[in-house]
């Protein structure tokens, strides 16, 4: 059965029980819509934080680097 023939059927049901496959419809959608935002909220937040990590302390090193400390230079 194919998608234009489920709407098909689903036109012959009482209101009602159209509402009921419409929920049920909408449960798994919005249940795996809400899961995708929080993995990808998840994943920001991860990456942020690996960034804080990643250059905290930099600020108070007090080391700075030129040109001459270079050991090889690509052109």
């Amino acid at each position: 059965m194919n998608l234009a023939e489920m709407l098909e059927k689903l036109k012959t049901l009482p209101e009602d029980k159209q509402a009921e496959v419409v929920d049920y419809v909408e449960f798994p959608a919005d249940r795996f819509g809400r899961r995708r935002s929080v993995d990808d909220w998840a994943r920001q937040q991860f990456e942020d934080y690996s960034l804080t990590e990643a250059l905290r302390g930099m600020e108070d090193d007090p080391t700075v680097y030129g040109d001459g400390d270079l050991r090889e230079r690509w052109s």
